[in-house]
């Protein structure tokens, strides 16, 4: 894309906050500059909303609340069909907007405005089959209503992973719900949920249901709306640490919560597997969103009697992948989001490189501007090395070989995180014996991908609460009320 295409995609997307309707300046007036990561420089600036900005985001969702939750459902769900089909008539230009303040490679953007599209077009069809029940009581002198009912205003905070896809998880079922939002997207990725905001209001989205606020002090402006009172749900994306600290201040109000937290994946490999697709599953989950991903593949166990050709045939394609900034042809492995990433991913390696862990490709920054990392491929990593335990979000795949069945789960499972695991084999009975062992909500079985709107995404241990997609996701904002009938 030439500069002046990326100049004026930037330029289309309004920076203000998104309150009651309505596009605002912040109170007082302040911004924050968003940056590009593939070069440090600043891309424009955005409104940086202060805790009055967010009381005024949380008023107007709760003066619309009301009327809202009466809309019909059908009317809901059309409402998110109209910005399904917007979003995917704009893919173009909000992938390049999303490489721009992200830095994946456009090719991967594009791939996320789809999936981020296909969770409105799914909440669309789930808004009118919100069911309840009739049952007579067990001794026949009345009977029992349940209807489903919207949780109320929510609070809802993004990643900036993924800056589109995560705020169309949240907002489908909210919108479908009946739910009015207050939503706090990442300050490295605030363009993508400004752009979406534009676009719900476009398909009709009435004042008051969807606030944005952009800010450079998250927990400023949002604890005080969680501590509030008239906010009912918290929904949460992001680090496992934040999120505990989020569950304290929820527990003031008893609000209730639904987290995708931090995830540490193993991803294991048995003799009896198609090798090939094995590699091609290991690229894939390690490879997606440059490593910059709670369902990336954090730890490879290999059996032993494989482990060098795996390793050989991971590294040649790690290798070969190309660098650079995510709007170039071809680039495959784009910056990381900012320098504290790069730090992070080149503390963690430079940790294991020390304990005896062998570098195969990569391991070492890219001199010059940008926040880039060579893809990296370890071997014979030690059990006791950070990249065991702590999650990588960066493109380092380190490998560990394993003997046994039962040495493979225990590795596997030695961990406090529990979101997705992945697992090789040929044999149909391993496969469902070792899925049912893995401490993990979702399994990959001899596909490196599980993410899919019509599933439900979410983990265990401390990993997180709830789900997201399938149908369940929108029972996270609906609440049973039972009605007891005499006769």
């Amino acid at each position: 894309m030439s500069s002046i295409s990326e100049a004026g995609v930037v330029t289309s997307v309004d920076k203000e906050l998104f309150i009651g309707g309505k596009w605002v300046p912040a109170a007082d007036g302040k911004t924050f500059p968003v940056l590009d990561p593939s070069t440090g420089e600043a891309l424009c600036e955005v409104a940086d909303a202060s805790p009055a900005d967010g009381v005024s985001a949380l008023d107007a969702a709760v003066a619309a609340q009301a009327d809202w939750a009466n809309v019909a459902p059908r009317e809901r769900g059309e409402i998110l069909r109209r910005a399904y089909e917007l979003l995917i008539k704009r893919a173009d230009e909000l992938a390049l907007l999303m490489t721009l303040e992200m830095g994946k490679p456009l090719a991967e953007s594009k791939g996320e405005i789809t999936y981020a599209a296909e969770f409105f077009r799914w909440f669309a069809e789930e808004a009118v089959r919100i069911d309840g029940g009739y049952a007579v009581a067990p001794n026949g002198t009345g009977r029992f209503l349940v209807t489903k009912q919207p949780v109320g205003p929510c609070l809802l905070i993004t990643p900036w992973n993924f800056p589109m896809a995560m705020g169309t998880r949240k907002i489908g079922p909210a919108v479908a719900a009946g739910c009015t939002m207050v939503i706090k997207p990442a300050a490295q990725t605030p363009l993508s949920m400004l752009a979406l905001a534009a676009i719900l209001a476009e398909a009709g989205l009435p004042e008051g249901v969807l606030n944005v606020l952009t800010t450079s002090d998250s927990g400023g402006v949002m604890e005080p709306l969680i501590r509030d009172g008239r906010a009912r749900k918290l929904s949460f994306t992001g680090s496992t640490g934040v999120g505990r600290k989020l569950l304290e201040q929820c527990a003031d109000k008893v609000l209730r919560t639904s987290m995708e937290l931090g995830g540490n994946a193993p991803f294991l490999v048995f003799e009896d597997a198609d090798l090939d697709a094995a590699v091609e599953g290991a690229m894939t989950a390690k490879m997606r969103n440059i490593g910059e991903a709670c369902t990336a593949a954090n730890r490879f166990y290999v059996q032993r009697g494989i482990v060098d050709e795996f390793s050989r045939r991971l590294t040649e394609r790690m290798e070969a992948l190309p660098m650079g900034r995510g709007t170039e042809e071809g680039v495959v492995v784009g910056p990381l989001i900012d320098e504290a990433a790069v730090e992070k991913v080149s503390g963690l390696v430079a940790d294991a490189t020390e304990r005896g862990a062998r570098v195969l490709t990569g391991g070492s920054t890219v001199d010059g501007p940008g926040n880039f990392y060579q893809a990296t491929v370890l071997t014979d990593v030690p059990k006791d090395a950070r990249l065991a335990s702590e999650e990588i979000f960066g493109p380092v795949a380190p490998i560990t070989p394993f003997d046994s069945e039962d040495e493979a789960i225990a590795a596997a499972n030695d961990t406090e995180f529990g979101l997705v695991s992945y697992v090789y084999t040929s044999d149909l009975k391993r496969a469902l014996r070792v899925s049912e062992r893995l401490e993990a909500g979702m399994i990959g079985l001899n596909q490196g991908l599980v993410s899919n709107p019509a599933a439900p995404f979410g983990g265990i241990k401390q990993s997180g609460l709830g789900r997201e997609g399938g149908t369940v996701g929108i029972d996270e904002f609906l609440e049973t009320k039972y009605i007891a009938v005499a006769l």
